[in-house]
């Protein structure tokens, strides 16, 4: 029997709407989207390459919960309220991912809250 994990963050978003930061099923691991909150101070950036550092800081951190890493990842989606901001963001991205190349999609869309910038969910399966 396979066997599911959920991984949390502490984040009070998760806790008041009931959710998982990532749930981990067999080698699969899916990755909530994530938003630039830093969930140790409950703080975010107005600034979008912050926010989108700390995105991939927290996808980071809740990978390796899950004992994977960033090159395990295979999708990445990419929500932006301004897709005229994408451009911004992507020296940030490709440091991440400009190696591992998962398949990516980016779509324009509102978020939980205006100061929400970019939000990015990942799927990852453990090699």
């Amino acid at each position: 029997m396979v066997k599911r994990k959920l991984i949390s963050t502490g984040s009070t978003f998760e806790e008041n709407i009931g959710y998982s930061r990532a749930v981990v099923h067999g080698d699969w691991i899916f990755v909530s989207g994530t938003t630039g909150y830093d969930y140790t101070t409950m703080t975010i950036s107005d600034d979008i390459v912050e926010q989108t550092e700390q995105c991939m800081t927290n996808i980071v951190e809740t990978l390796s919960k899950a004992n994977a890493k960033l090159s395990d990842v295979v999708r990445v989606t990419y929500i932006l309220p301004d897709a005229s901001q994408f451009d911004l963001c992507h020296p940030t991205l490709k440091k991440y991912f400009g190696l591992i190349k998962p398949a990516a999609t980016m779509l324009s869309a509102g978020l939980a809250n205006d100061q929400m910038l970019i939000e990015i969910e990942v799927t990852a399966i453990k090699s």
